[in-house]
């Protein structure tokens, strides 16, 4: 028998992906529909395996009407599904949420509301503006900018108190309005400090201030567009001092991440947290071989080897998962072991394995000198490795008097890009290469850039230069932490 349908409507946030609550991630995570709005981030859906329906509505520009809207969610739920109402900022704060759920109700639909951080405070907490202050708000007030799209409900205005907060939500088209209205018909003094936040809590953040005198042709003067949230009190002198989002180092910089997508996360993570607007553009699929016999010869006869020798994240989890596939485990890795930097080293620990040898450089040829101090002559090292491997690490030990067995266990191929992908390049600053191949499936894919190319290390710096691009920042050490410092330093 079909199990009946849910519906949760999930507060998104903000806007920044990182201030989604807990529970709304759980949510989206078990959902089979998800029917989100123009303000969801869509970094949320990344990882998700549920329908996804896309019902945003942009100003004026309505892809469903709210009535659509409504019978969809219904529908999606009598079909059994589990179905999440993703929707910006809070659900039941100018989110039409309630009438949702009113829906729901007559529909006879089981559902539960998860909230979500609201705009209206987070937006300004990210510009530096407190939406209270013991020394000049006690208290706030929150208006919509805009009642019904058919103009029959006009907009609330507040009383005027020079200890209040106003905010107003979707009021950007009304801005000029409001501001006057405030001044003739409520005795707002003109000079009232006013701020507007467009795309608050995300690195595309953009903040006008004035007075409601001058602030309309400020906001123009900036660009700014909805979504907006405005700010009208004392508070918004605080800007100047508490500013901190927009001093973040690459704050509003767009970064290209040309690694795969399952390994994209931590550098696309340190990024974003230094402010910078991440574009991910994998440029490497990895996939395992399909024939891995020789692996699994090896891995028969471990007793073999004096030493293994691994030179990336990928070669060490394909190289346990088969491990395990043949009902072994890290006891039967009894030889010394070596990683090629400090990315590699971590990922053999999640394996109970710490690597006896990690040279100081992250290159092969700085492993092969590592190996000197260490007696191999006449040794066996088994070395997995990707198809695409350089043979310098290879061809160095051999020449050190190593019997060297090097198993190709996994591929990294160019993965297809959409026409959408190639769109998110344009206007990038900063392009991101970690390896050699990264660099050449890019120019394939991409052709050149105008950006400012960021490479991990020479090797990778060298391929650049080799495909006609020109590396203008080259981490001094040779991993993510390395090259995002290197970023830093290069804008700094």
């Amino acid at each position: 028998m079909k199990h009946k349908g849910f519906v949760y409507l999930v507060g998104a946030g903000p806007g920044d992906p990182g201030l989604i609550s807990v529970k709304g991630q759980e949510c989206i995570e078990k959902a089979e529909c998800i029917i989100y709005d123009y303000l969801a981030n869509p970094q949320l859906l990344h990882n998700t395996k549920a329908e996804l329906i896309y019902v945003g509505k942009q100003g004026s520009q309505h892809t469903l009407s709210q009535e659509e809207i409504n019978r969809l969610i219904v529908q999606k739920a009598r079909e059994g599904k589990v179905v999440v109402r993703l929707k910006g900022g809070d659900p039941f704060i100018f989110g039409r949420g309630g009438e949702e759920a009113e829906e729901l109700v007559a529909a006879g639909i089981a559902y539960a509301i998860v909230p979500g951080i609201s705009s209206f405070y987070s937006a300004l907490a990210y510009v530096g503006i407190p939406i209270t202050h013991r020394d000049y708000a006690a208290s706030f007030e929150v208006i919509t900018g805009h009642r019904r799209s058919d103009g029959t409900e006009d907009i609330t205005l507040p009383d005027y108190s020079s200890q209040k907060t106003y905010t107003f939500l979707m009021g950007m088209k009304n801005l000029d309005t409001i501001c006057r209205r405030l001044i003739q018909e409520k005795n707002f003094p003109k000079q009232t400090p006013i701020a507007v936040v467009t795309w608050g809590t995300m690195p595309k953040q953009k903040v006008a201030t004035g007075t409601l005198e001058t602030i309309a042709a400020e906001a123009e003067k900036a660009g700014l567009v909805p979504p907006a949230i405005i700010c009208i009190g004392r508070v918004v002198s605080l800007r100047d001092t508490l500013r901190w989002y927009d001093t973040l180092p690459l704050f509003g910089k767009k970064v290209v991440v040309t690694r795969t997508r399952e390994q994209a996360s931590v550098l696309s993570t340190r990024l974003y947290e230094l402010g910078a607007d991440v574009v991910e553009f994998p440029t490497i699929a990895i996939t395992k071989l399909p024939e891995l016999s020789p692996l699994h010869d090896a891995l028969k006869r471990l007793h073999d080897y004096d030493w293994v020798v691994f030179t990336s994240q990928n070669a060490v989890s394909i190289f346990f998962e088969e491990m395990f596939t043949l009902g072994l485990d890290a006891r039967s890795l009894r030889c010394k072991v070596a990683a090629i930097g400090p990315a590699t080293r971590d990922a053999l620990r999640a394996y109970a394995v710490v690597a006896d040898l990690v040279p100081q450089e992250y290159v092969a040829e700085s492993l092969v000198d590592a190996f000197s101090g260490v007696d191999i002559a006449g040794k066996k090292i088994l070395v997995p490795c990707s198809v695409k491997a350089r043979t310098a690490l290879t061809e160095g030990l051999q020449q050190a008097g190593v019997q060297v067995e090097r198993v190709h266990i996994y591929d990294a191929t160019r993965p297809n890009v959409t026409h959408a992908m190639l769109q998110e390049l344009q206007n990038a600053d900063i392009i991101t290469f970690t390896s050699s191949s990264t660099v050449r499936n890019f120019v394939e894919l991409a052709g050149s850039t105008t950006a400012t190319v960021a490479c991990i290390g020479p090797i990778t710096a060298d391929e650049c230069i080799k495909q006609g691009l020109s590396p203008h920042i080259v981490a001094k050490e040779y991993t993510i932490d390395g090259l995002v410092q290197a970023i830093v330093e290069y804008f700094q």
